[in-house]
C-alpha cells in the first residue's frame, strides 16, 4: 500500500519531529487492522460482525482526520487522505478489489519502461497515442489475442470495410 511506503519515506528523507511518530502510529495500526479485516473476512461468523468491524476502522480514520497535526508530513497527508477518504477503503467493501493496488502497476509497467527507453514522448499529441495504444494492447492481452496480429487483422478488415470490427466478436483470420 502506497501510504506503507509513504511511512518508510518519511522516516527517511524528512521531518519526523513534533507529532509526527503518535500520528504515523495511528495511521499505520488503521491500515493494517483495515487489511486485516479484509483477509479474515470469511472467518467472521456474519455479515453483520463485518460492517461493524469496517464502521470500526472508518471511525477510527474519521477521528485521526478530524484532529489538527503541527508536523508538516502529518498536515500534507493529512490532506491527501482527506481528499480521497471515500475511496481508502474500497477492498473492504467490495471482495474482488484488493487492499494495493500491485495488480494495477505491474499493468502499466510495461509501458512506463517503453516511456523510460525511448526518453519520453516528445509532445502531448505523443503521449497521448502512446496511452491509448498501451491500453489497447494491454486489453488485447488480457483477452487473450496477440496484439500486433490483432490490431493488423482489425486494420485490414477497416481498410477494406470502413467500419471497425467488433471486439466481442474478433475472431483472427489466420
Amino acid at each position: 500500500m502506497h501510504l506503507l511506503r509513504e511511512f518508510r519515506r518519511v522516516e527517511k528523507y524528512k521531518d519526523t519531529s513534533t507529532d509526527w511518530p503518535a500520528f504515523r502510529k495511528r495511521l499505520k495500526r488503521i491500515v493494517q487492522d483495515a487489511i486485516r479485516l479484509w483477509y479474515h473476512r470469511a472467518n467472521l461468523d456474519s455479515d453483520k460482525t463485518y460492517a461493524r468491524r469496517c464502521s470500526l476502522i472508518e471511525s477510527r480514520l474519521d477521528t485521526l482526520l478530524a484532529e489538527t497535526f503541527t508536523n508538516a508530513e502529518a498536515v500534507r497527508l493529512t490532506k491527501r487522505l482527506r481528499k480521497y477518504r471515500d475511496a481508502l477503503f474500497t477492498f473492504l467493501y467490495h471482495p474482488d478489489v484488493p487492499f494495493d493496488n500491485n495488480h494495477a502497476e505491474r499493468s502499466i509497467r510495461p509501458a512506463v519502461l517503453s516511456r523510460r527507453t525511448s526518453h519520453g514522448n516528445q509532445s502531448l499529441a505523443g503521449a497521448d497515442t502512446q496511452s491509448i495504444l498501451m491500453s489497447v494492447f494491454r486489453t488485447l492481452r488480457q483477452r487473450g489475442l496477440p496484439p500486433t496480429a490483432t490490431l493488423c487483422t482489425a486494420l485490414r478488415k477497416f481498410i477494406t470495410t470502413e467500419k471497425l470490427p467488433m471486439m466481442e466478436r474478433f475472431t483472427l483470420n489466420r
